[in-house]
Formats: structure tokens, sequence, C-alpha cells
């Protein structure tokens, strides 16, 4: 049988595993806006599906995803904000974080923004 992933793919899930350690640790100490995911090491971008596989299949908050997935897009080239909505007045209160162009439920309202460029 065949190993269904390269070396590559690996590296970037192992990547994205530790880099939604390290954002949930940061963001129990820091504020979201302050939270600085390091960068990805220089993989084909075909490797992505290595992160998806882990920000889909661990536990981890919307906010954590959308922060990983932020800095490794930026990565290749697609800079995208993070935005984080709440629901609207007469709702019971819920947040969420997402990537900029993603698919989001149109009852979040957007509160605020993390710049793609503002990740150190």
């Amino acid at each position: 049988m065949r190993w269904p992933f390269d070396l590559s793919t690996v590296r970037a899930a192992w990547w994205a595993w530790r880099a939604l350690q390290r954002a949930r640790r940061d963001l129990r100490r820091v504020a979201f806006n302050r939270v600085a995911v390091k960068a990805p090491p220089v993989l084909p971008e075909d490797a992505t599906r290595g992160v998806l596989a882990v920000v889909r299949r661990t536990p981890n908050t919307c906010l954590e995803r959308a922060l990983v997935l932020q800095k490794w897009l930026a990565a290749y080239g697609q800079n995208r904000d993070v935005v984080i909505g709440v629901t609207g007045h007469g709702e019971p209160f819920e947040a969420h974080a997402w990537l900029e162009g993603e698919r989001v439920s149109v009852r979040y309202r957007e509160l605020t923004r993390v710049p793609a460029d503002a990740q150190r």
C-alpha cells in the first residue's frame, strides 16, 4: 500500500498542529490582534491539504483556525483579513471568526478585523 501523504503534506500538517497549539496558548495571554503565528516552512502550495486536514480534524476555535489559515495563505500571496463578528440584536449572543471571503451565516455582523499584514 502506498503512503497517501508526501513529506511536504506531513510537514505542513505538523506546522498547522503546532501553530494551533501556540495560537491557543497566546490567546490566553494577549489580545487576539497581538497573536503572532509563526510563518510556515517553505513548501509546495499543494501541501495545503495537510494544513486543512489538521484544522478540520483537531479541536480548535474558529479564531485559532482563522489565524493559522491566514498565516498559511499569506505565505502563498493570499492576504486575507480575519473577520470577527457577533450575532445581531435580538438574538442570543454568539461570536464567530472567519477569513475574509469565506461564506458565513448572515446572522453575524462584523465587529472587527485582524488585517493580513498585522500578523508579525
